[in-house]
């Protein structure tokens, strides 16, 4: 098995990892677990018995990248440019669609929310009323 980040993954390999990412169980495990190296191995084995031989670390290199550039597209297409695009944006989409949003990032939209709702005061401004 050749290895290493300069064998490219062919569209049928592909398509085989978002076949398996796409089960509730991998994208539950997944979710909830910073060190999944145990999760890419189990990716990795469900690959071979589909004919695609790669290891664990190429599995997981591939779902963070196809993960990047899918929030890649998708920010754009947010922001109104909907030319940028990528193959297998619908498939990723209907396995992403439903992640949670971190909870890191998620306080931080929370309190930028609120330090806008408020009024420009300070302490000063605040004693003199």
């Amino acid at each position: 098995m050749e290895s290493g980040a300069g064998k490219h993954w062919t569209e049928e390999e592909v398509k085989a990892l978002l076949s398996v990412w796409s089960e509730k169980s991998i994208r539950k495990q997944l979710q909830g677990t910073l060190r999944n190296k145990g999760i890419f191995i189990y990716i990795a084995k469900r690959l071979q018995e589909l004919g695609v031989c790669r290891d664990w670390k190429q599995c997981r290199a591939k779902y963070k990248n196809l993960k990047y550039e899918y929030r890649t597209v998708k920010y754009a297409h947010s922001s109104g440019d909907v030319t940028k695009t990528m193959k297998f944006f619908h498939d990723l989409d209907a396995i992403l669609r439903y992640e949670p949003v971190p909870q890191l990032a998620a306080e931080e939209i929370r309190r930028a929310s609120a330090t806008e709702a408020q009024p420009n005061t300070s302490p000063t401004t605040e004693r003199k009323q």
